[in-house]
């Protein structure tokens, strides 16, 4: 029956061939409803233009054979429903039907010390279920115990109370995780802007500016490049960490749904203590305010921008002053400005 129902099932709903069921040429069947949607994916420009749910002509390619399938003026409705496989539908349906469902037992655990013997009472001391031999002949016979039911109800109590602030603090986490992305953007936009005012600045010198340039950009490369690597490094952090709260979270509500209590007992203690390991979030950096500015990479550049707008010839006649701003490039003429030979200062 299980390899019956596998046939019956369509490649695009995944679920059983819903009626009425097509037969395509490549002799694959489809929901017809189903073969409508891959159609209309197909051809978005058909649809939006008529209109209409049911376009006229058109091709969409077989999902399980990648077959072309042509469709005449009736679209998907002009396709051959294959009414055997919708009979085989009906027959399987009803015999699903006629079965009767086996009911699931839940076996309750036995003692390990005593054979035959149900656990029913909760050791307090020790923080165990056990069973009533133990408390009179056994381990516990000098413990603390009380009956499992209550204990059941109290820690279930508990537990839900947990998995709530668990809830809450992956919310928490998520909301730093937000915020990480959002200051991994601001860095790396406010990086890219002063980069641009940056190589702007240094369009507009000479030749002589250009390995400046490149050391002033590699600098603000370097810091961004550090602060993204420090950004992404705590997200992955926090995400492993919400992963694995997250992991936890489902394990907890599996748990809840035990309807056992020595079976729930028995994980309830080592879930806990998960729960408190996993709502601490002290072992996690946090980015402190204004860690993504950029701005103390703004450069001033003014002072070289006078510099350049007074290089010019010097007349021939015209005697240099030794306290001249000026001094000679060579023996000759011309003369670049002290300015020209300083380096660029950023203004922090």
């Amino acid at each position: 029956m299980d390899s019956l129902e596998k046939q019956l099932i369509c490649p695009i709903c995944l679920e059983m061939f819903t009626k009425p069921v097509v037969i395509l040429p490549c002799q694959h069947n489809l929901c017809r409803k189903c073969a409508n949607d891959v159609f209309q994916a197909s051809n978005p420009y058909l649809s939006s233009r008529s209109g209409s749910t049911v376009s006229s002509g058109g091709r969409f390619r077989c999902p399980s054979c990648r077959h072309e399938v042509v469709l005449d003026r009736h679209g998907v409705y002009g396709l051959q429903r294959n009414l055997l496989v919708e009979n085989i539908i009906d027959m399987y349906k009803q015999g699903s039907t006629s079965k009767p469902v086996p009911e699931v037992k839940v076996d309750q655990p036995i003692c390990e010390d005593h054979d035959d013997e149900k656990i029913n009472i909760y050791c307090v001391s020790c923080s165990v279920p056990t069973c009533s031999l133990c408390k009179v002949f056994g381990a516990h016979k000098d413990c603390e115990v009380a009956p499992i039911n209550d204990i059941f109800q109290q820690q279930k109590v508990e537990l839900t109370d947990c998995v709530s602030l668990l809830v809450g603090n992956n919310e928490r986490v998520q909301a730093i995780i937000s915020q990480l992305e959002e200051t991994c953007r601001a860095v790396d936009e406010n990086g890219r802007r002063q980069k641009s005012k940056v190589c702007e600045t240094f369009d507009h010198l000479f030749a002589v500016l250009e390995e400046k340039k490149g050391e002033l950009t590699l600098r603000i490369n370097s810091e961004q490049q550090e602060k993204l690597d420090y950004i992404r490094g705590l997200t992955r952090k926090y995400t492993e960490h919400l992963d694995g709260t997250a992991k936890l979270l489902e394990t907890c509500i599996q748990t809840l749904d035990q309807s056992e209590m020595a079976v729930f007992l028995q994980t309830v203690v080592f879930l806990l203590t998960r729960i408190v390991e996993g709502t601490d979030t002290s072992h996690l950096d946090k980015v402190q305010p204004g860690y993504e500015n950029m701005e103390h990479f703004m450069a001033n550049f003014e002072h070289q921008r006078r510099a350049l707008s007074i290089i010019d010839f010097i007349k021939r006649k015209q005697h240099l002053d030794p306290h001249s701003n000026f001094l000679p490039l060579m023996t000759g003429t011309t003369e670049l400005p002290k300015t020209l030979l300083m380096y660029i200062a950023f203004v922090i």
